[in-house]
């Protein structure tokens, strides 16, 4: 007789994940039972979030990585297959927010914004897509944000980057679905995060704004549906901003 009560182990691959709702993802996925891969830039906070999954009982495993950087990116996603085992879902995460109005936005601004925000999206998910395939099971999460549907003052490379961030997915999602793999769109309202801190352009009052637990825990939430089900997009608002 089969024990049902038994969990498959599973494997989810977060990038951007030493800060914010990265980190946030990170525990939150390790605490519902996942195996927690993780890459970041900076090879220091990488290490210290490694040890602090481990002292929580998450297996962890990760590598710098700047997943704008082909290389790089496709390091990250075989260091943690190796060590790890196949990846079941990847959470498409690190991205930069640079808010200026246009005639102060470089083009060295512009390039960063869509290497990290949106180049990394193809790079990550061209790593990991083809073994979903093989398998047919997986989700991939993209981090979008409720910009991808608006704009606003200062936000011309932020907010093209976003739209770009829910075109794929959208596109994407029709692609590979009738292969039982999940594509899934989360588009957060402000958060208090680094990211969000010292922009002149953007004020927000941190106790009403969403806080990285919320983004981390609809991300599970919606990797725990049933398989047969998939939220495509998710917008999350502050319940009383």
């Amino acid at each position: 007789m089969t024990d049902t009560s038994i969990t498959e182990t599973r494997t989810a691959l977060v990038t951007g994940a030493t800060d914010g709702i990265g980190r946030a993802t990170a525990f939150a996925l390790g605490r519902a039972g996942w195996q927690v891969g993780c890459c970041a830039r900076t090879p220091d906070k990488v290490e210290q979030l490694l040890a602090q999954l481990g002292d929580s009982g998450i297996r962890a495993s990760g590598r710098p990585a700047d997943v704008g950087e082909e290389r790089e990116a496709r390091a990250a996603a075989r260091h943690v297959v190796e060590t790890l085992g196949p990846i079941d879902a990847l959470i498409n995460n690190a991205g930069i927010l640079i808010a200026k109005p246009f005639d102060q936005l470089t083009l060295a601004d512009w390039d960063h914004t869509m290497a990290t925000n949106v180049r990394s999206l193809y790079l990550m998910t061209r790593e990991v897509l083809p073994e979903m395939r093989r398998r047919r099971r997986g989700a991939i999460v993209n981090v979008a944000s409720l910009a991808g549907r608006n704009g606003f003052v200062g936000g011309t490379a932020y907010t093209a980057s976003k739209h770009a961030v829910l075109g794929f997915s959208r596109s994407l999602m029709l692609e590979v679905r009738k292969e039982d793999i999940r594509v899934i769109a989360i588009c957060p309202g402000s958060v208090d995060t680094a990211l969000l801190q010292d922009q002149p352009l953007l004020k927000t009052d941190p106790t009403r704004i969403l806080r990285p637990e919320d983004v981390a825990a609809t991300i599970v939430q919606a990797l725990e549906l049933p398989a047969r089900a998939m939220v495509s997009e998710l917008d999350i608002r502050p319940t009383n901003p």
